[in-house]
């Protein structure tokens, strides 16, 4: 009973911790929005999307739609996202022969939709304000290698069972580029001792949050958008999902807090680390498998199940910065994959459910190595 009175109480108490730094964030997003900048961004993506996806004929409308869903997921722009989303594949259905299968294009668009890269993890970053992290944006790098892990991993995995030519020269350059910066930031952070990675991990977030600030306001401003009550009306919408969020993390933190209180976890915990331990490998990473379990299953779930150990274990331990990590790695997989199915009423999956499953495992796998080399 102790549990269940303080998983309701903390609940209650993260919602409301929450609402000033989710309506900001969500008012800047809402002047992005009008200033264009998610469009324009959806330029870049396109040449790459028309050789992975050949079966859509270059200038549809899929093509507008899944590069606005994608640079929306860059961006972090979940609420964004899922319109987008459901509209590229509604788009795709439309040139679909067999209706109750999902297409090729379809299934490697949500394998990159589980998997996706976000730019900006800021809601791993203000749950980890929110428990006391000393710097909430230190993971910022080690999630960015963790998610580019598990979307090349899903890529790659598509276009085999696809046959789908990763040869092509746009296709090529794109790998090429992307590969140089992945490199170009391990080669820069592998000279570093571990507390420098996690200040330079953190300066760098600070500095790319901040830069898309000024960049939003400064667009909004030169294009004379009235970006006070755009502001105004994305914030209303944080203060909203706030409050939305309590009766959802009450039930999770509920059910996660009686299965710490009752020993069971921990009994599954340790006889994981007794099997990892007998084997000769450090043991602290099974404190992050109940949230790597989770997280293709309920992002609420594993949302929840993040800040149960960050406080369990505090937010800087090694198990909340893992915790963190694999919060940031992948997106709930089935989540998606059922509203995306339900949207064009699609009963096949065909080989969607292997690959993005593939995508996952590939992102838990980078998600402990990186927090072992940030933090270990």
């Amino acid at each position: 009973m102790d549990a269940i009175y303080a998983m309701a109480k903390l609940s209650v108490e993260i919602a409301i911790g929450l609402i000033g730094l989710l309506a900001f964030w969500l008012g800047i997003f809402r002047v992005a929005e009008h200033a264009g900048l998610i469009a324009k961004l959806s330029i870049v993506l396109e040449p790459l999307l028309c050789r992975l996806m050949p079966e859509i004929p270059k200038g549809h409308p899929a093509i507008g739609s899944i590069t606005m869903n994608m640079s929306a997921n860059v961006l972090g722009l979940d609420n964004a996202a899922t319109p987008f989303g459901i509209k590229a594949m509604q788009d795709m259905q439309s040139l679909n022969n067999d209706k109750s299968s999902l297409s090729n294009a379809q299934i490697l668009f949500l394998v990159l939709n589980t998997s996706s890269v976000t730019l900006f993890p800021i809601a791993v970053f203000l749950y980890r304000a929110e428990q006391g992290a000393a710097t909430p944006t230190d993971v910022f790098i080690p999630i960015l290698l963790a998610t580019s892990a598990s979307t090349l991993v899903g890529l790659f995995v598509t276009c085999w069972v696809q046959k789908v030519n990763l040869f092509n020269k746009v296709v090529v350059i794109y790998l090429l580029l992307l590969f140089s910066c992945l490199g170009a930031v391990i080669l820069y952070f592998s000279y570093l001792a571990a507390a420098q990675m996690a200040s330079q991990s953190s300066f760098v977030a600070n500095a790319l949050l901040l830069s898309f600030i000024v960049v939003v306001l400064s667009v909004g401003a030169v294009k004379k958008l009235n970006c006070y009550e755009l502001f105004i009306d994305g914030a209303k919408q944080g203060f909203e999902l706030a409050i939305s969020l309590i009766p959802y993390l009450i039930a999770m933190l509920f059910a996660i807090g009686m299965l710490r209180a009752s020993g069971l976890l921990d009994i599954v915990m340790q006889s994981i680390a007794y099997i990892v331990n007998a084997i000769g490998f450090d043991s602290r990473f099974v404190e992050g498998i109940p949230n790597a379990l989770m997280k293709p299953l309920s992002g609420s779930g594993a949302r929840a199940m993040m800040i149960e150990t960050m406080q369990h274990h505090g937010a800087d331990s090694f198990a909340g910065r893992l915790a963190s990590v694999l919060q940031g790695s992948t997106e709930t997989t089935f989540y998606i994959l059922a509203v995306y199915l339900g949207a064009v009423s699609i009963k096949y999956s065909r080989h969607a459910v292997a690959c993005c499953l593939a995508a996952d495992l590939a992102g838990i796998v980078a998600a402990i190595t990186v927090t072992y080399w940030f933090f270990g």
